[in-house]
């Protein structure tokens, strides 16, 4: 092994150990994936809060009368195709959720002490292997790399691919899902402000007097139009939420399988094609 090579993989392990040692790479990545985890429970809270509504909604009657026939209908109709989408939504965010917290266990684990102490190991003994007056063996030199590269893999895989994963999220993504959570949370209070409307509009009067009967005919012509309108804003509401549920699906599949995935197989690849260079300087 070269002088330049030696001082190269002596600097690669006392960044490692400083890292391990400190916890900046732990604490980073921790908090990163705390931030991700809770956003994903407040999404999936609005999720189910949007599945309450709805159903609510369901019950609701709504009487209009075109062209003077009277037809009645619940408003669930409209939303049924929006609450099945919703209802696997749900399912996709506990997936999530289930997804984000196991990494926080994980990270749990490999910053516990033992993993940082086998690392640090690992490191003593590469530099061992490295300095040693005389040269050490091939075979000591081989083993030595092959123990910190899986040292290095074991120690510091998960904060790498929860670190890129937060980069991509915060340039890419962080924008759209703010913008969907948005949209859903306002469909929401839409169909809960119409529930409670049309809750209000049920109520009956005892024995009304010709006036009070007139008032209310008068009423309920301006509350057909009033409803129609609303109904049709309700429509156009739900097909916007639908859109950006899927969006949001998108959003969290990126962020809890395919980004990870990614990650660390680029992670797992850089550590194959070093150790794989090393050792064959060293053949």
């Amino acid at each position: 092994m070269t002088l330049r090579r030696k001082i190269l993989w002596t600097i690669i392990a006392a960044v490692g150990v400083a890292l391990a040692l400190t916890g900046l790479a732990d604490d980073t990545s921790g908090e990163y994936a705390d931030e991700a985890f809770k956003r994903a429970l407040v999404t999936f809270a609005i999720a189910r809060g949007l599945n309450g509504v709805i159903s609510v909604a369901q019950g609701t009657e709504v009487a209009v009368e075109p062209g003077g026939v009277g037809v009645n209908f619940t408003v669930g109709q409209i939303l049924d195709p929006i609450n099945d989408l919703v209802e696997q939504f749900s399912s996709v965010m506990l997936v999530a959720a289930s997804s984000l917290g196991l990494q926080n266990i994980l990270l749990d684990m490999t910053a516990w002490w033992g993993m940082t102490a086998l690392f640090v190991l690992a490191a003593m003994y590469l530099l061992a292997a490295t300095w040693w007056p005389g040269g050490a063996t091939r075979a000591a030199k081989s083993w030595a790399l092959r123990l910190f590269v899986v040292a290095v893999f074991l120690r510091f895989a998960l904060p790498v691919l929860i670190v890129g994963t937060h980069i991509v999220f915060s340039a890419f993504l962080e924008s759209e899902h703010d913008a969907a959570a948005a949209v859903l949370e306002a469909t929401s209070s839409e169909i809960e402000e119409f529930n409670q409307q049309e809750t209000m509009g049920t109520g009956d009067a005892e024995d009304p007097s010709f006036m009070e009967r007139l008032g209310d005919m008068i009423d309920s012509s301006v509350r057909q139009l009033d409803v129609s309108g609303r109904i049709e804003t309700l429509k156009e509401s739900a097909s916007t939420a639908s859109e950006q549920i899927v969006n949001l699906i998108v959003i969290f599949v990126l962020q809890t399988i395919i980004l990870p995935l990614a990650f660390l197989w680029l992670f797992v690849e850089g550590l194959k094609r070093v150790a794989g260079r090393a050792l064959g300087s060293e053949g």
